[in-house]
């Protein structure tokens, strides 16, 4: 299947196959489902492994994706041919936006999702957040695990002191990050909300860390390490009698207020989902601008999501760029696809 460079629109009943298409878009890109399911669940039923191949043309360049989805083990990755053993080494061939109808728990929803949110676009970003967060989760589980089984003699406190220290050289790259990407995100998710929502409104997001007594910013991102360091020397007696790594960036949250108001408690249902699409957009423009990419945008039935006045505003604010979007009705007003392609059955044809 050949996009265009602009809009393709993809159409269909429900259940034919749209989303899978925008899944594989999305998995050239982060290597995982958008959706958050396991890779097996993107396999057929009955079938032993899913294939992927994707071309990615950017100028005279063509680079040429290659992946084995498997159900059960390790899938097959290739790029031009060569086989790649760690996935993170795909950071840049292509680069997503997504606009789904679950959006809205962004903003509803708690705070793990925003946590992913930022630390998914900071993947995108460049490849050492990504290795932070994967060091992170690693030393995590295993730090977990230790205080899981109890602390019990010097060698386990000198274990415990090792993991201490890589929980905070990965957590504070994982903060540096997340704290750079929340202030170039204000501005934009600002104007955004702005124009989604036709009226003027004070939108607030802070990165909030309850191990940091004072909030953490930019100008105060290299007292990150000794600041972690200290709240996880305090919390020592407390984890082991729990058996859980209680300090952390893991526990962090990305607060949305909208008019001094925490949005996930008391903002509408309406302002909740105009936040959820400024965001999405918020986090397009400071990928583009960043990387001087565009990323592609994907958008899985969103508008069905929404009222008149917020579906004109998002085809208003919608950048330029190719862009996929699966329809079960009518292609919202404003909206002229370059290319329509019909989802019968799992198979594509041209419309």
């Amino acid at each position: 299947m050949e996009l265009a460079p602009g809009l393709t629109v993809l159409f269909g009943a429900n259940a034919v196959g749209k989303t899978s298409l925008l899944e594989a878009v999305g998995w050239a890109a982060r290597a995982k489902s958008f959706r958050g399911v396991p890779d097996a669940a993107l396999v057929r039923t009955g079938c032993d492994e899913a294939i992927l191949r994707v071309e990615v043309v950017e100028g005279e360049r063509t680079q040429l994706l290659e992946v084995a989805i498997r159900a059960v083990g390790a899938n097959r990755v290739q790029l031009n041919r060569n086989r790649l053993s760690r996935t993170r080494d795909l950071n840049g061939l292509v680069r997503v936006t997504v606009f789904a109808p679950d959006d809205l728990e962004l903003v509803k929803g708690g705070p793990a999702g925003r946590r992913d949110f930022l630390d998914d676009l900071l993947g995108g970003l460049a490849a050492r957040y990504d290795a932070a967060r994967g060091d992170y989760e690693r030393v995590l589980k295993h730090r977990n695990a230790l205080l899981r089984a109890g602390i019990r003699d010097s060698d386990d406190r000198a274990t415990l002191s090792v993991f201490d220290e890589q929980l905070v050289q990965a957590g504070a790259e994982l903060v540096r990050g997340r704290v750079q990407l929340v202030e170039r995100l204000l501005p934009v998710l600002s104007a955004s909300y702005v124009q989604l929502a036709g009226r003027e409104s004070a939108v607030e997001a802070t990165y909030v860390a309850e191990w940091s007594e004072a909030p953490i910013t930019t100008e105060l991102i290299d007292a990150v390490p000794g600041t972690l360091r200290d709240a996880i020397a305090k919390r020592h007696k407390h984890e082991i009698d729990r058996g859980l790594t209680l300090v952390g960036p893991h526990r962090d949250e990305l607060r949305v207020r909208l008019n001094g108001l925490d949005a996930r408690t008391h903002a509408s249902q309406g302002e909740q989902r105009s936040l959820a699409l400024a965001l999405r957009l918020a986090g397009h423009h400071v990928t583009a601008e960043l990387t001087g990419a565009t990323p592609v945008l994907l958008l899985d039935d969103v508008f069905s999501e929404l009222d008149n006045a917020r579906a004109d505003a998002l085809v208003r604010e919608l950048p330029p760029g190719q862009t996929l979007l699966t329809t079960a009705s009518a292609v919202p007003a404003g909206v002229e696809p370059e290319r329509r392609l019909e989802i019968v059955a799992g198979a594509v044809r041209e419309r």
